[in-house]
């Protein structure tokens, strides 16, 4: 049996509930979802949709880190918005964070997510 690794860092939001930030098996990372809180306040980053963009990329971030990487070895991201008129904003931030081959990505809309924000990702990263 693979042998499991809980990724933890002060630097992205503690989890809110029976969850870890990530988990390691092997050399892949899976990456739980980060909401636009900021870590020090765990208050929500700002309530328009680019600031918590950018939140929400800066706490993946910091996880990726934590756990030996960067957002550079995500391989699969998911990203869940409020709005998928943002779309478009998510992939200019998303420029500023990630190089060419870029990771597979779905972008879904969803009617709610935690604490009343506009967005949340998750991903799997591979070391």
């Amino acid at each position: 049996m693979a042998e499991k690794t809980i990724i933890a860092t002060d630097k992205a939001p503690a989890a809110i509930g029976t969850y870890s930030q990530a988990v390691k098996v092997d050399n892949t990372v899976y990456l739980s979802g980060q909401i636009p809180l900021d870590p020090a306040t765990m208050e929500k980053a700002g309530e328009d949709f680019d600031s918590q963009v950018v939140q929400v990329f800066e706490n993946l971030k910091a996880v990726c880190e934590a756990a030996g990487g960067s957002l550079q070895d995500i391989v699969k991201l998911n990203i869940f918005m409020l709005d998928l008129a943002n779309f478009a904003k998510v992939n200019e931030v998303m420029g500023q964070y990630f190089q060419q081959p870029y990771p597979a990505r779905a972008a879904i809309g969803v009617k709610e997510l935690p604490k009343g924000v506009l967005v949340e990702m998750d991903g799997v990263m591979v070391l």
